[in-house]
């Protein structure tokens, strides 16, 4: 103390270390990732032990080379190729309508379609049984026009398990291909009529090669969606169509196979994987 004051002594700042740009996302999220990981990867490993349980690969040969088997797989892809196809010829004009539409419309537009998200997917599929049972109110409609004699059949089949499949993802299709539409630059569909292409050029050579990276993820995510589907191929199906994940159910639930079960879902997720990687392959292709 001198004179009755204080000496401070100055002090250089403390530096505090920065985290680079590039290390602050990935370490912030590392510890989710992490958690995530072991939360998915547990479960897959339990499921590939009992696969292999005994040391034998005898569950995935069944499963592989078995007759009966090998068309449930047939069926399986032809159902969710199917699902996909049709999800993407009505989401592209969906999406469409609502990049293009002003905020009032496209907010109405939203909410038609993300209403089936505020209900149960279980409440959504007793609800088409009983749009298209025999009594349905879809077959009154059909027979009451003069469409029709007598009723469709439209449940307890393919048609219905496509009708009911397609309601769920749709929406899984119009987001990725809305938020793809967005991005694109309208002053080079301007550009391009301005040069005499017409409304038709404009779209195949300008408009669509530009949302494909939304397309292809649209793609990705409903296809892998409709492999492992299981409630409202179980319910509208009625035994009649079985996919990979009603046969899952059945082989634990009525016969207690829980080796071949566990074979089943790791070549469905092997499947799974194998149809990401390529399609996530070929949308980085298109915007290399």
């Amino acid at each position: 103390m001198d004179n009755g004051r204080l000496n401070v002594v100055k002090r250089a700042p403390r530096r505090i270390p920065v985290l680079r740009s590039e290390q602050g996302p990935v370490l912030v999220g590392l510890l989710p990732i992490l958690f995530l990981g072991f939360l998915f990867l547990l479960p897959v490993a339990r499921l590939l032990m009992l696969s292999v349980e005994g040391g034998t690969l005898v569950h995935f040969h069944k499963a592989l080379f078995g007759e009966l088997y090998l068309r449930v797989f047939y069926d399986t892809f032809k159902i969710a190729i199917t699902v996909t196809l049709l999800s993407l010829f009505l989401a592209y004009p969906v999406a469409y309508v609502l990049s293009t539409a002003s905020p009032q419309w496209a907010l109405i537009g939203f909410l038609f379609l993300m209403l089936p998200f505020w209900t149960s997917i279980l409440v959504r599929t007793y609800a088409w049984m009983i749009l298209l049972g025999r009594n349905g109110v879809l077959n009154q409609i059909l027979v009451g026009l003069g469409l029709v004699r007598e009723p469709v059949a439209l449940l307890y089949n393919v048609p219905g398990v496509l009708i009911g499949m397609v309601h769920v993802l749709l929406p899984y299709m119009v987001f990725p291909i809305y938020s793809a539409m967005l991005r694109v630059d309208r002053d080079l569909l301007l550009a391009a009529e301005g040069l005499g292409a017409s409304s038709l050029s404009v779209f195949w050579r300008v408009f669509l090669p530009l949302t494909l990276p939304g397309v292809i993820a649209g793609t990705a995510l409903v296809f892998i969606l409709s492999l492992g589907f299981y409630i409202t191929p179980a319910l509208l199906g009625g035994g009649r169509v079985i996919m990979i994940a009603v046969l899952i159910e059945q082989q634990v639930r009525q016969f207690l196979e829980w080796g071949f079960a566990s074979a089943l879902s790791i070549i469905l997720l092997s499947f799974a994987l194998l149809a990401f990687f390529a399609l996530n392959r070929t949308a980085w292709r298109r915007t290399a």
